[in-house]
């Protein structure tokens, strides 16, 4: 039997390793909570908002994200990729997603704004028109990744091969299109 919580707040909290199991969120908002410690099983969040809030190291497997907004968090590390995919929708503003894995998973219409998002995995990960805004996207690694109309034009240091993900329609600005080209080894001046 899963508990079953609607329109909550909660702030400041410290959750335990099973904290969370068997619960389902719908239209809560977590402020200040850290979540660290925590290994969800059978969890589903839906229209749930995350502010300033830390999830670094977080086990989410089996995780259900309908509609859910993380603010101004800390996703360190966290394995994106074992949620369950049914309506899976999420977006970030201001946090920082170093070293997060997103591969295999469908996240149209999916927005990244102001993240830091270092070494992220997005290997076999439909990205049809995401929003990269004013991302850092460091030694992220895209390979056989659908990009179609997904916008990069504010995003820097990421590396994109044409050859080996679908890109059609993606944007990108002038200084970005070097991020292109890196296989080739071009020096670019400008």
């Amino acid at each position: 039997m899963t508990d079953y919580f609607h329109d909550q707040a909660y702030s400041d909290e410290v959750y335990t390793e099973d904290a969370f199991n068997l619960r389902e969120f719908e239209a809560c908002t977590f402020t200040g909570c850290d979540f660290t410690r925590c290994n969800f099983i059978g969890v589903a969040f839906t229209d749930c908002t995350f502010i300033n809030c830390d999830f670094s190291g977080a086990r989410i497997n089996h995780v259900a994200f309908r509609g859910v907004s993380f603010i101004d968090c800390q996703v360190l590390d966290v394995n994106f990729s074992m949620c369950d995919k049914l309506i899976f929708e999420i977006h970030f503003k201001d946090c920082i997603l170093d070293f997060a894995k997103f591969y295999d998973l469908k996240m149209k219409g999916t927005t990244f704004t102001n993240c830091s998002m270092i070494a992220l995995d997005f290997m076999n990960t439909d990205l049809t028109n995401v929003l990269f805004d004013n991302c850092n996207l460091h030694k992220s690694v895209f390979n056989n990744t659908t990009a179609i109309k997904a916008d990069f034009t504010t995003s820097y240091n990421f590396s994109i091969d044409p050859d080996k993900n679908k890109i059609k329609k993606a944007s990108f600005s002038l200084a970005g299109l070097k991020g292109l080209l890196d296989k080739h080894e071009l020096v670019i001046r400008g």
